[in-house]
C-alpha cells in the first residue's frame, strides 16, 4: 500500500481543506456510477472445485484427488499491507522497511514488512491453516514444498490502478501469476486468492489534483476495475476462492490524527472509505449473488472500534490507539527517517504492542493480531462453505 519514499501512501490522502466542500454534483455523479456497478455480471463460470490443491508443487497445473492430503495453495496481491518482502532495498530513504526499526518485534530484524513484525498477510494464512506465502522477489532462496503452498506478490505502493510510485498493479500481479503458473486442468482449481489493494489509487489522484473532489471522483473507475480482476481471479485464473479486503478508516491513521494530537480521527477522511467500501459490497455482489467465491474481508470495522472505541482498545491493552510507535520528528518524515549524521529523526516507544499502528499507516504486529482475531471465524467458514 505504500512507501517506496517519503511520501505517505495507504490511499485517500483527501486535503483536510477540502473534505468538507465536496461538490454535490460529484457526489450524484458518484451514485450514478455505483449504481452502475450493480449491473448484472457476466454469467457465472464457476466450475467443480476440488477442496484439495496440487501437492505435487505445480500451482494450479494439476490437482490430487485425494483429499485431507493439502489445503488449497494461497497466491496474494495487493500492497504494502500484504507485503512480506517485494519491494526491493533501494536505500533507507528509498524503501526503509529493509531498515531498523522495522521488524524489531518480528523477526529481530527488518525482513521488507510494513510493520514492527507480522503483517495481514501473516495473520490470514495462519487463519487459513497454512504457512504463510513465499514473496515473489524471494522465491529463489525458499525451500520447493513451501513454493507449492502459494506466493505473495503484494508489494508496497501498488494499486488498482496506476499510482505513480512505479509498482505492479494489481492487474500486473495477476499477470506475473499467469506467467509462472499454467492454468488448472479441468475439474481442478488454481487455489485461493487474496486480494489487498486500494488505498494508494486514491493517495495519488488526490495528490495529483491536489483535490479531495478528484479522490472521491476516482472510487468508481477503482472500484470497476478492482471489479475486473476479481472477475478475471475467478473466471480465468481458476482460483476457488477469493478473499477482498475492504478499506479501513482512513481519517484514524497517524497520517491524520496528528494534526489533531491523536485525540480523535477524521471523521471526513473516513467517509472517503466508506464510499468506497459501499461500491465494492455492491460489486460483489453482482459478481456473486450466492456467496460462494468471494468473502469481503472487513478490515474497517475492528479497526474503527480498536482506534475509537476506549473499551476496546484497553481490552486489546492499546493504551495508545491512534499515537504510532514509531513517530517521526516531524509531519513530512517518517520512520527509520535519519539526517546526514545518521542520527535518528524519530522517537520509537518501548512496547509496540501497546500502540495499535506502527508507523503513520501501518499496524503494529499486535494490531494485526487484533485484527486478525475478529474476522479468523469468518475465514473457517468461509473456506469450509461451497
Amino acid at each position: 500500500m505504500e512507501d517506496t519514499n517519503h511520501r505517505r501512501r495507504r490511499g485517500l490522502r483527501l486535503p483536510r481543506q477540502a473534505l468538507a466542500t465536496v461538490p454535490t454534483t460529484t457526489l450524484l455523479l458518484l451514485l450514478i456510477s455505483l449504481t452502475a456497478l450493480t449491473m448484472p455480471a457476466a454469467a457465472e463460470a464457476l466450475r467443480k472445485h476440488r477442496d484439495e490443491g496440487d501437492a505435487s508443487g505445480g500451482g494450479g497445473s494439476g490437482c490430487d484427488n485425494n483429499a485431507g492430503k493439502q489445503s488449497s495453495p494461497v497466491w496474494v496481491f495487493g500492497d504494502s499491507y500484504a507485503d512480506t518482502g517485494n519491494l526491493g532495498d533501494l536505500g533507507r530513504e528509498l524503501t526503509r522497511v529493509w531498515y531498523d526499526p522495522y521488524g524489531v518485534t518480528f523477526p529481530g530484524r527488518p525482513t521488507g514488512r510494513f510493520s514492527d513484525g507480522r503483517v495481514l498477510t501473516d495473520f490470514i494464512a495462519s487463519a487459513m491453516g497454512v504457512p504463510t506465502p513465499v514473496a515473489y522477489k524471494l522465491r529463489r532462496g525458499a525451500a520447493r514444498g513451501l513454493m507449492a503452498r502459494g506466493m505473495n506478490f503484494a508489494v508496497g505502493g501498488a494499486g488498482v490502478l496506476d499510482t505513480g510510485y512505479f509498482q505492479r498493479n494489481i492487474g500486473a500481479q495477476i499477470d506475473l501469476f499467469q506467467a509462472h503458473h499454467p492454468p488448472p486442468t479441468r475439474g481442478c482449481d488454481a487455489g485461493i486468492a487474496v486480494v489487498v489493494v486500494a488505498g494508494n489509487d486514491y493517495s495519488y489522484a488526490a495528490e495529483k489534483d491536489n483535490s479531495t473532489s478528484a479522490a472521491i471522483a476516482y472510487i468508481p473507475a477503482v472500484v470497476r476495475q478492482l471489479w475486473e480482476q476479481l472477475r478475471r481471479l475467478r473466471d480465468e485464473v481458476g482460483m476457488r476462492k477469493v478473499v477482498v479486503t475492504n478499506l479501513h478508516p482512513m481519517g484514524c491513521t497517524p497520517l491524520f490524527t496528528r494534526a489533531l494530537n491523536y485525540t480523535a480521527c477524521d471523521p471526513l477522511a473516513n467517509a472517503g472509505a466508506a464510499q468506497h467500501n459501499a461500491a465494492l459490497q455492491s460489486v460483489l455482489a453482482a459478481l456473486d449473488p450466492a456467496n460462494r467465491t468471494f468473502l469481503l474481508l472487513d478490515l474497517n470495522t475492528p479497526f474503527a472500534a480498536f482506534v475509537e472505541d476506549a473499551r476496546a482498545a484497553a481490552a486489546e491493552r492499546f493504551a495508545e490507539p491512534r499515537r504510532p510507535c514509531c513517530e517521526s520528528f516531524s509531519a513530512d518524515g517518517h520512520c527509520g527517517q535519519q539526517d546526514e549524521s545518521g542520527r535518528r529523526q524519530y522517537t520509537l516507544c518501548d512496547d509496540p504492542s501497546k500502540h495499535f499502528y506502527w508507523d503513520d499507516v501501518h499496524p503494529t504486529q499486535a494490531g494485526w493480531a487484533a485484527v486478525a482475531r475478529t474476522f479468523r471465524p469468518k475465514i473457517h467458514e468461509f473456506l469450509l462453505s461451497t
